[in-house]
């Protein structure tokens, strides 16, 4: 690879990075906007519902706080890209405290990213697919498959059954 070749690897994958990062704080944050253009017109979110285009994933990132999930931080680790010229795909792991029903939870699982750039050099998600190796009431503790929030099991990582 030429020295450009490289540079424009570096300046992709940390454009990517960011991309995954804000989609957390703006998610957290309840920057629903904000949150919806980190997604291509006819972007799709899948994994405890799912949504598809820029309208449905406005209704549909809010909507979560109209249930019995009130609160909650994403933390992501263990990332992975592979860029190809103007899509990259990879996956990243996810550790998200939350409150249900006003009792503490945890939750694990991976987002499953498909990324492209737009004609503007933009990097934005053309699909973020979330799956759940468990999520558990803290009293209850967790183990692989354990789901004490019903809406999460819809979402259960097929790689983590239940032990």
């Amino acid at each position: 690879m030429s020295l450009e070749d490289r540079v424009r690897r570096l300046e992709d994958l940390h454009a990517l990075q960011q991309l995954r990062a804000r989609y957390c704080q703006y998610l957290d944050d309840r920057r629903w906007g904000e949150l919806v253009d980190l997604f291509t017109p006819d972007g799709t979110f899948v994994g405890l519902s799912t949504a598809r285009g820029r309208a449905e994933l406005l209704a549909f990132f809010p909507g979560l706080l109209r249930g019995s999930l009130t609160s909650w931080w994403h933390f992501s680790a263990n990332e992975t890209l592979d860029v190809s010229g103007d899509t990259a795909t990879g996956e990243t792991w996810l550790l998200q405290p939350c409150v249900v029903d006003g009792q503490a939870h945890l939750a694990a699982g991976r987002y499953t990213d498909r990324m492209v750039r737009t004609a503007d050099g933009h990097w934005l998600f053309e699909e973020r697919r979330v799956t759940f190796f468990w999520w558990s009431d803290l009293a209850d503790g967790w183990n692989a498959g354990h789901f004490a929030w019903p809406p999460a099991r819809a979402a259960a990582d097929d790689r983590y059954p239940p032990r």
